[in-house]
C-alpha cells in the first residue's frame, strides 16, 4: 500500500506540474489516434476551449456511439476535453461526470463550466468534477448502477490495481452498460526496472498492463469479453528511455467491456443495423471485427448477439436466429463469420501495414495525432 501511495503522489506530480501541456510528453503514448475522427466529433471538438484541449493527455478518442441522454463516467478526466466533447453530445438530458486525482487538472476542468453551458446553449450545466480516486469511486459516493458508460482515456494504467478499477467500473455501470477506454498494454511482463521507474510510469508505460491479462481479468468481474476497437504502436522519442524499455514493445489500444445480461440469444445470429445512429447514420464500426452497413445482413457470433440484444443498441438493429428469415429490402448480405482479432499488437502492425500503402490525408488528427489513411 505504501508503495502504491508512492505511486500515486509520482502521478500527481509529474501531471500537475511536470506536464503543463501534451507537446511535454516524451513518448506518443498519450497523443495517438488510430483512425479518423468522425465529422460531428470534429466539429465538437472545435467547441472546447483551448486551455482544456492543450491539457489533453489522452492515447485514443473515447467516443463511443449512440451517447443521446446517457449518464457517462469519465475516470481520470484530467484537464476535461472529453468530458466537455460527450457533455454536448449527450444533450441537456444527459450528464456527465469526470474524476481525477489530481487537483490543479479538476480546478482547470471546473473552471470552463459555465463557458461550455453557454457554447452549447444548454439552460444548465450537465457536467460535474469530482476530486477523487478511480479505484475509489464509492468514496466519491458514486452508486450501484448509475450509469450508462463509463469512458477512460490512457488512465487506468497510472492506477497499481487494475483490478479495482475494473471492478469499481463494474459496479457503477447499468446491466448492458459499457466501459469504453483507452490505454496503453505491452507485449509481455514488465521487468521490475521498467515498473519502477518514474518517466515511465507518468508516460503511461511503467504501469501498462500485459494485453492477455485484460481478458483475465474481465472474465473474473464478470464482464463479457474485450471486444478490440482500434490500436496504435507507440514510439519512444527519448533515447534513455528506449535504453530502459528493451526489448518492450508497447501499444495504445481502445476496448469495449460491456457488462453482460446473463439473457440473451445462444445461438450465432444474424443481424440487420437499421441505421440512423448520430454520425454513423449509413455505417457503424462497432469494433475492429464488426461493421454494420445500413440494411446489410451480418452474421455474427452469440457474443456480439447478445450484447447488441441487451445494451443500448438494442433499438438500432433487427436480430434474429440463423436461419430465420429477415426482412430486407434491396439490402447485400455479409455471412461469413472471419477469424476475430484480439491482439492488439497483431491489429497495430495490420494498420500500420495499411497506411504505408496509401497516401495519408489530413482527415484524421486531432491533438497532435497521426494522420490516417
Amino acid at each position: 500500500m505504501a508503495a502504491d501511495a508512492e505511486i500515486r503522489k509520482d502521478v500527481q506530480t509529474y501531471y500537475g506540474q511536470v506536464l503543463k501541456k501534451s507537446a511535454d510528453l516524451q513518448t506518443n503514448a498519450c497523443v495517438t489516434t488510430a483512425r479518423p475522427v468522425p465529422k460531428h466529433i470534429r466539429e465538437v471538438l472545435q467547441n472546447v476551449h483551448e486551455e482544456v484541449a492543450l491539457r489533453y493527455y489522452g492515447c485514443g478518442l473515447v467516443i463511443p456511439e449512440h451517447l443521446e441522454n446517457c449518464w457517462i463516467l469519465d475516470l481520470g478526466s484530467g484537464g476535461g476535453r472529453d468530458c466537455y466533447v460527450l457533455s454536448q453530445l449527450v444533450g441537456e438530458k444527459g450528464h456527465v461526470t469526470g474524476i481525477d486525482m489530481t487537483k490543479g487538472q479538476v480546478e482547470v476542468a471546473e473552471k470552463y463550466l459555465d463557458y461550455h453551458m453557454e457554447k452549447y446553449g444548454f439552460q444548465a450545466s450537465n457536467v460535474t468534477f469530482i476530486h477523487g480516486y478511480i479505484e475509489k469511486l464509492g468514496e466519491a459516493g458514486i452508486k450501484n448502477e448509475s450509469y450508462d458508460i463509463v469512458v477512460s482515456n490512457c488512465v487506468i494504467n497510472l492506477v497499481p490495481d487494475k483490478q479495482q478499477v475494473l471492478q469499481e467500473a463494474y459496479r457503477v455501470l447499468k446491466h448492458g452498460g459499457e466501459l469504453y477506454f483507452s490505454d496503453v498494454y505491452t507485449s509481455l511482463e514488465l521487468p521490475e526496472e521498467i515498473r519502477t521507474h518514474k518517466v515511465l510510469w507518468g508516460e503511461c508505460l511503467g504501469g501498462a498492463l500485459y494485453w492477455k491479462e485484460l481478458a483475465i481479468l474481465a472474465q473474473k468481474i464478470g464482464f463479457c469479453p474485450p471486444r478490440l476497437v482500434t490500436a496504435n504502436l507507440i514510439t519512444i522519442q527519448n533515447k534513455e528511455l528506449e535504453r530502459v524499455i528493451g526489448d518492450c514493445r508497447f501499444v495504445s489500444a481502445t476496448f469495449r467491456l460491456f457488462k453482460c445480461s446473463k439473457t440473451g440469444p445462444t445461438k450465432r445470429c444474424q443481424v440487420i443495423y437499421n441505421g440512423g445512429i448520430t454520425g454513423h447514420e449509413k455505417e457503424l464500426m462497432f469494433d475492429a471485427n464488426f461493421t454494420f452497413k445500413e440494411g446489410e445482413i451480418v452474421e455474427v457470433d452469440e457474443e456480439t448477439a447478445a450484447i447488441l440484444k441487451n445494451s443500448r443498441f438494442a433499438q438500432d438493429f433487427l436480430i434474429r436466429p440463423i436461419g430465420e428469415k429477415l426482412p430486407i429490402s434491396g439490402g447485400c448480405s455479409a455471412l461469413e463469420l472471419k477469424d476475430i482479432i484480439t491482439d492488439p499488437f497483431k491489429l497495430a502492425e495490420e494498420s500500420d501495414s495499411m497506411k504505408s500503402r496509401c497516401v495519408p490525408d489530413a482527415a484524421g488528427g486531432c491533438c497532435g495525432t497521426k494522420k490516417s489513411c
